[in-house]
């Protein structure tokens, strides 16, 4: 028995002057593998300790699990020591030269077509405004059959259509939303209704399949077309920063009556004349027009009670006209050179 202890205290003796005598931290891995590993001296020792009786074996036990936890916790303070001298002399030998212009950290852009659409957001939220958001994918019904596009409608035609295996739609006007908004909520309704629109369009200059369109509808008791020319002309000089003039000229669209195309005076010539307004002074910039009866009646407000009107417009056509952009593609390029000019 007391060969035993004499054995453990000599190989607590020789691990801490060991420890005490590392210079890094390999020294101290190689002398926690010679000291507590599977094949140390210490844990040869206890293997042994059933030879012992019961009660020598509790003391030689209780003396070697004490060895091991205070090397363990030796092994580990110098561990911490070592990290803490090292971090002390790298701050010692580091030379900061605090005058030195700091470098700002790599930052992305706001997309154009995002910045001007949470714009377009704050001026009509002004206005009293709430902001709904469309499915992308939605059903024929709320695409065209509540808008007074019935199946076998010829106006469908003027929206080429893209459907899913299981009959749903990519949406081709966020008006889309429309029914469901009014369904929803009692006059006096105002929502504007922003998003992701889909065409099978040939992309050009001027055209691309997938854009984004801001909806707006206003429903109340003696609402008329004044009122949508107000609402309309308050926005877009807001948009612009510039004074604009408007007008209304008769056009079909079969969810308004009377339906038309709205002009703006060209933001890029004031009105003078140029090659974008073709010398007219004028933008046909969307199309607009007091809410159909039968859209009422399909979303369950009376039409001989309510009135209301309700417009589209493309949101990058409005961003080319604000920032001269000759190419409606480049919105979605991915050319960073674009991106970042804004």
């Amino acid at each position: 028995m007391k060969k035993i202890l004499d054995t453990l205290e000599k190989i607590a003796q020789d691990a801490d002057t060991a420890v005490n005598k590392a210079k890094d931290k390999k020294a101290l891995e190689d002398l926690k593998t010679k000291f507590l590993g599977r094949k140390a001296k210490l844990n040869s020792l206890l293997k042994d300790l059933g030879k012992l009786e019961k009660e020598e074996r509790a003391e030689a036990g209780k003396r070697a699990n004490e060895i091991k936890q205070k090397l363990t916790e030796q092994i580990s303070a110098k561990l911490a020591q070592l990290d803490k001298s090292a971090m002390e002399n790298g701050l010692k030998n580091e030379s900061i030269d605090v005058t030195i212009p700091g470098k700002l950290p790599a930052r992305g852009k706001i997309h154009p077509i995002s910045q001007m659409l949470m714009r377009t957001e704050e001026i009509f939220e002004k206005m009293g405004f709430e902001v709904v958001l469309p499915y992308e994918i939605d059903d024929d019904y709320h695409n065209f059959t509540s808008l007074n596009m019935p199946e076998g409608h010829p106006a469908r035609d003027a929206w080429d259509t893209f459907w899913t295996e299981d009959e749903k739609i990519l949406i081709t006007h966020t008006s889309s939303m429309q029914n469901r908004i009014l369904k929803s909520k009692n006059p006096p309704i105002r929502a504007i209704v922003p998003g992701k629109c889909f065409r099978n369009e040939a992309t050009d200059a001027r055209h691309e399949h997938t854009f984004y369109q801001v909806e707006g509808i206003y429903v109340d008791k003696g609402i008329t077309i004044t009122d949508m020319l107000g609402t309309l002309k308050t926005y877009f000089e807001a948009f612009f920063e510039q004074t604009i003039q408007v007008k209304f000229m008769p056009d079909y669209f079969p969810f308004v009556e009377p339906g038309g195309q709205m002009a703006l005076t060209c933001v890029l010539c004031e009105g003078k004349g140029c090659k974008v307004c073709k010398k007219s002074g004028w933008l046909e910039i969307l199309g607009c027009g007091m809410i159909h009866p039968y859209v009422l009646k399909e979303a369950g407000i009376d039409p001989e009670t309510y009135t209301g009107f309700a417009w589209g417009f493309g949101l990058e056509r409005l961003i080319m006209l604000k920032n001269n952009i000759e190419d409606i593609r480049l919105f979605h390029s991915g050319d960073l050179r674009f991106i970042r000019q804004f």
